[in-house]
């Protein structure tokens, strides 16, 4: 699936060396992090998510059983540490 990824965004952005693709596959599902060049990320979007949202399309078809998600991650964030972040925040979830 990264390899299709891959494909995929290196034919929208000017900087496909830049792409960075990281897997995190789970027994029902697979989380894909896409970082790319900071003056892509608009390519990337397109108008209103469109160009993100058909590669999740096309990504979504291709994962069969599996649930597949795909996040567009800023250089130096992860998605475990955007769920951390989310976690110290939540008042719910502080232990005393």
């Amino acid at each position: 699936m990264t390899d299709l990824v891959r494909f995929l965004v290196q034919g929208v952005v000017k900087h496909p060396d830049a792409v960075v693709i990281t897997a995190h596959e789970g027994d029902a599902s697979v989380v894909i992090e896409l970082e790319v060049d900071p003056s892509d990320v608009s390519r990337v979007n397109g108008p209103d998510g469109d160009v993100l949202r058909a590669i999740r399309q096309v990504l979504s078809a291709s994962a069969g059983q599996r649930k597949a998600i795909l996040e567009l991650v800023q250089s130096g964030t992860d998605v475990s540490d955007a769920l951390n972040d989310d976690r110290e925040s939540d008042p719910q979830t502080d232990e005393r």
